[in-house]
């Protein structure tokens, strides 16, 4: 189902329905085990939010041109939404987020096409919100580009980094417990060391795509990637 361009991520270009030529006539990718070496570390970052087993144990698989892409977006914030229910300090708006975790799982049980933009446009004010609450008072806010930034050691605790394009940025031994990183592009950016435990909003896929070691602290309910220095 999805496309992408040959860049840093992809060694080619694949457009969207086409199947890719690494996948094998049993389905399974051919180099699953060497997507890095041979250029696709893209593949290794990429997080539908079980999205894609949803549309395939619902009997939808052929329709899935037309669904998926609204039910992995509806994947996603019901992911951010139930992280933000566990937090106690959000308790002022967790009225609200139940609401909006019903809708969405209404909508994902319905396998219905909706416009993920405009459900986006209203569900991200309130994770901010949530965000606020958890983080209180003295956070930094930072610029969104940060491509390439010496950041070694820095206290980052509580900052506001949605969106933040950190790419390749040097994290090392950075404190980032708090710190909203909704949406921060974390692509080669060195964690090592760093401490991410506690940061709001924190996916699987962003630690996959950067780089840390066995001295890199992440919450427990994310996994230590593979690829990572021990």
């Amino acid at each position: 189902m999805p496309a992408f361009a040959a860049s840093a991520d992809f060694a080619i270009d694949k457009p969207v329905g086409k199947a890719c030529p690494n996948l094998g006539d049993d389905f399974r990718c051919g180099i699953h085990t060497q997507l890095r070496e041979k250029g696709f570390p893209g593949c290794t970052v990429y997080d539908c939010f079980g999205a894609g087993q949803h549309v395939t144990q619902a009997g939808a698989a052929g329709r899935a041109a037309e669904v998926f892409p609204a039910m992995r977006d509806l994947h996603e914030l019901l992911y951010y939404v139930t992280e933000a229910l566990g937090w106690s300090a959000a308790a002022p708006v967790h009225d609200e987020l139940r609401r909006t975790a019903d809708e969405i799982e209404e909508l994902i049980g319905a396998l219905t096409v909706v416009d993920t933009g405009a459900l986006r446009g209203r569900v991200s004010p309130l994770l901010r919100r949530a965000g606020e609450l958890v983080r209180g008072r003295g956070g930094r806010t930072m610029k969104t580009d940060l491509i390439g930034a010496r950041l070694k050691g820095s206290d980052l605790r509580r900052a506001a980094l949605r969106g933040v394009l950190l790419i390749g940025a040097d994290l090392r031994g950075a404190d980032l417990r708090e710190a909203d990183v909704i949406g921060a592009d974390f692509r080669n950016a060195d964690l090592r060391g760093a401490n991410l435990t506690g940061a709001l909003f924190l996916t699987q896929a962003q630690l996959d795509a950067a780089r840390g070691d066995a001295a890199t602290r992440i919450p427990r309910s994310l996994n230590r990637p593979a690829h990572w220095d021990r």
